[in-house]
């Protein structure tokens, strides 16, 4: 069993790579042209979601230079101490579903300021690892259409 899975994933990628302009082919499609048409629909779907991107991102910078994030947490960390989030780990609540740039930084500034091993180090760690920034896919998608 192992040696077939070992030998369908060595070959899925080239054999898809090599198979869908085969299918074209034989089905009389003009590859060119139609990888040329995807591509402008690309393009132009880039230039869509430009405006809701440089909001979101323009939005958390001012969250984050304007002190906002840490007075929220200074305001809801005893709260939230309470069921095991640290407040400096609270900025990344906030953060996470809107960027993952940003959230990357409070991971960076728990790391140091507390340690990787510790739980606040660890806390922010798995946060980043296993949640997604839903708001900016939101963007991205809502933009699009």
């Amino acid at each position: 069993m192992k040696a077939i899975l070992d030998a369908v994933s060595t070959w899925a990628i080239p054999l898809l790579l090599a198979g869908i302009p085969l299918y074209a082919l034989v089905k009389r499609v003009k590859v060119y042209p139609a990888f040329l048409e995807g591509a402008k629909e690309g393009f132009e779907t880039g230039v869509r979601i430009i405006p809701p991107l440089v909001a979101i991102v323009v939005a958390l910078g001012m969250l984050r230079a304007s002190g906002a994030l840490e007075e929220l947490a200074g305001l809801l960390g005893p709260l939230t101490g309470r069921i095991g989030l640290p407040a400096n780990v609270l900025p990344m609540v906030v953060i996470r579903p809107l960027s993952g740039g940003g959230a990357l930084g409070v991971v960076g500034d728990v790391l140091r300021s507390d340690g990787p091993d510790s739980y606040a180090g660890r806390l922010a760690s798995v946060m980043a690892g296993s949640t997604e920034t839903t708001f900016y896919v939101l963007a991205v998608y809502f933009g699009s259409v």
